[in-house]
């Protein structure tokens, strides 16, 4: 299996995981800039790693089956994001994954799809073990990247137009529920115990 990515792909990543970053730092420091700059770092660390693993999760799967797959930044997205950050809360879709193929069939969709919200459940679980195995900032920085990528996985696996949950529910919703049911849990345990 061989994944290029192309200068544009790498930009425009690169680009929509700040972008992602800062404005999750405006919302989480109560919209007070200086200490939104200071919690950049983690907030890439944090949010945007999630945000790129969860991307490249679906480029990868989609190669794996023999399709072409990259991402592209969705201006509109970026603008949302700022948009609904300056309101207090974050809906981010700053771009996304496309892929082509002679033919893909539903299970292949829906097992390309079910590879991000994966990603996240997975960094979740890791952000969770450091964070009960860990103090300080490092400590903070991994409770952050476990309620945040929890929440990235129960949003993407709803089942509603261009989300993952869409595509993995048409193809198999027994997987679909189980996924769901994981973030539910990892979002509520992290939204209860933050």
């Amino acid at each position: 299996m061989m994944v290029k990515f192309t200068a544009g792909e790498i930009r425009d990543i690169i680009i929509s995981m700040l972008v992602i970053a800062a404005v999750f730092s405006y919302v989480f420091s109560n919209k007070q800039f200086d200490i939104a700059v200071s919690l950049l770092p983690a907030s890439i660390i944090g949010v945007g790693v999630g945000f790129v693993f969860h991307e490249i999760a679906h480029k990868f799967m989609a190669i794996r089956y023999g399709f072409w797959a990259e991402y592209r930044l969705w201006i509109g997205g970026i603008l949302l994001a700022i948009i609904t950050a300056y309101f207090g809360f974050v809906f981010a879709a700053p771009g996304a994954v496309y892929i082509h193929g002679a033919y893909i069939s539903r299970e292949e969709n829906g097992k390309i799809a079910l590879a991000g919200p994966t990603t996240n459940i997975l960094l979740a679980l890791f952000f969770l073990l450091l964070a009960s195995s860990s103090t300080g900032i490092v400590a903070g920085i991994a409770t952050l990247g476990y309620a945040v990528n929890g929440f990235i996985a129960f949003f993407n696996l709803l089942p509603f137009s261009v989300l993952d949950g869409a595509k993995i529910i048409h193809w198999n919703p027994i997987v679909w529920l189980l996924a769901t049911l994981v973030a539910i849990t990892i979002t509520f345990k992290s939204i209860f115990n933050l």
